[in-house]
């Protein structure tokens, strides 16, 4: 696998990237503000997959670290209004929490290991909503303020306007995306893989299975906690809800529309989850109703996502043998 995009699909992409920074220019606040919302998913889910798709674990705890991310965001800002310093620091603290509890966790697999991460999922939102000294309990922490980009000494970039700071998650959900598509196609990728698809015979081969899984598991702590920290800017203010376990369910929702073994799948996903919710709540109070019954309905009908239907169309059409030859090859019949 060489990793290259073919013409069409390089020309497509590049395409879209320049409508996302042409946006600002050509729509109003709520398209952009959705736009920002879907970006922050499509990390958040991007993440979520490595270890579901590509490392064969399925987390309902990812929740947790985005909340970790976001309330460690939160507090930086609130003490010192630099942006560049709450990202950092939140993408931190929420790797380090994933590190942790990843040691515990990867240890066990299939439904041992989703029950003991939605437990810690739930262990972290207990902790936000009961340690009102921190977090400022149900109340959350309000009066985030969207600090500039700032370098001491070298440059400060003011982004209070919701516009600029549209560029700040744009670009940083790009550099995301950029860097997960190289990790999947590295070493590091193709062994998460071949854990999946059989952990055993990977262990026979000499790959330490647990040392893997932890580093996927990291790396998909690292990416809800950068989904995370993008929130309190965006929002100026972080809640409980954010770390509970329904937050984990939008990943899993997304991949699983947009599809679990494509790269894009979760960025599609994260599209159509916002979409389709957007629609309904313009005709119906009850949309959690009718937004289950349509993801149920995309599932049952494109079990691959709706990217496996893109896929179907560009897989290679294998050749028919030659009506001229016999059905067992063109090769000389072997001789006793």
């Amino acid at each position: 696998m060489t990793g290259r995009l073919s013409p069409r699909l390089t020309t497509l992409v590049a395409l879209i990237v320049l409508a996302l920074f042409l946006l600002p220019w050509v729509a109003g606040r709520y398209p952009v503000y959705l736009t920002m919302q879907i970006l922050v998913l499509a990390v958040f889910s991007l993440g979520f997959n490595l270890l579901f798709g590509y490392t064969g674990l399925l987390s309902f705890g990812q929740a947790g670290f985005f909340a970790v991310g976001a309330y460690a965001c939160a507090k930086i800002l609130l003490a010192v209004p630099n942006l560049i310093l709450g990202i950092a620091g939140g993408v931190a603290c929420a790797g380090v929490a994933a590190l942790l509890l990843g040691i515990l966790s990867v240890r066990h697999t299939r439904i041992y290991f989703s029950m003991l991460t939605l437990a810690f999922g739930m262990m972290i939102y207990s902790i936000a909503w009961k340690w009102r000294d921190f977090t400022g309990g149900d109340d959350g922490l309000v009066g985030i303020p969207r600090a500039p980009l700032e370098i001491p000494g070298i440059v400060s970039v003011s982004v209070a306007a919701m516009d600029r700071y549209y560029y700040v998650v744009l670009v940083l959900s790009l550099l995301a995306i950029l860097v997960m598509y190289r990790l999947i196609r590295s070493p590091l990728g193709l062994t998460l893989q071949a854990i999946r698809d059989s952990d055993s015979r990977a262990e026979f081969a000499g790959v330490p299975v647990r040392k893997y899984r932890l580093v996927a598991f990291t790396i998909a702590g690292l990416y809800a906690g950068l989904a995370g920290a993008l929130l309190p800017p965006l929002e100026n203010t972080v809640t409980p809800p954010i770390a509970h376990w329904s937050t984990s369910a939008e990943p899993v929702l997304a991949t699983l529309l947009g599809g679990v073994h494509a790269f894009a799948g979760p960025i599609v996903g994260a599209f159509l989850f916002f979409v389709i919710k957007d629609i309904i709540v313009r005709f119906t109070e009850y949309w959690l109703i009718w937004f289950g019954v349509i993801v149920v309905a995309l599932v049952i009908g494109f079990p691959g996502g709706v990217m496996s239907i893109f896929a179907g169309r560009s897989r290679p059409v294998a050749p028919r043998p030659d009506d001229n030859q016999p059905a067992g090859g063109s090769g000389p019949s072997e001789t006793t």
